[in-house]
């Protein structure tokens, strides 16, 4: 997806609350693969990781989409890898200065991968409003990045 970081945040934002997952929303606004194979490669990220309030699924995302644009193929050198943590693990540093965690459970102060956990979550309707700047903060950190 070509634009600026503006428009690609504020459509990562769009597909979130039409429906895609928050790491199918943040991956699918980087990636430069066709929108049905980038959506499924992200399909079991979110919510935690398939629902289970690990790491949010904005960041998940956003280390999919590192990895597109400076992943270490077979043939690069340990070097490569090791500058992709390192990117990885300053857009984490830099999602959780911003927000005091990078887990799903933590963000939002309840356990997603439990009914009860599900409905308080819902019922303070924070996955459209916590969630949502969180896809957008990871799409901002991205660009910033590079």
């Amino acid at each position: 997806m070509s634009g600026t970081a503006s428009e690609r945040s504020e459509q990562a934002v769009r597909d979130f609350r039409a429906g895609l997952s928050c790491a199918q929303a943040v991956f699918t606004a980087f990636a430069d693969l066709d929108r049905e194979t980038a959506l499924r490669v992200a399909s079991g990220l979110g919510g935690g990781m398939a629902r289970m309030g690990r790491t949010c699924g904005a960041v998940t995302g956003g280390i999919l989409a590192l990895g597109l644009r400076h992943g270490a193929g077979v043939a690069d050198s340990e070097e490569a890898k090791l500058r992709l943590y390192e990117r990885v693990r300053g857009f984490i540093a830099a999602f959780e200065a911003r927000h005091g965690s990078s887990e799903c459970r933590a963000l939002l102060g309840f356990d997603i991968s439990t009914p009860e956990g599900m409905s308080r979550i819902r019922k303070q309707n924070l996955i459209a409003t916590r969630c949502t700047e969180f896809v957008r903060t990871a799409v901002e950190l991205l660009e910033e990045a590079g």
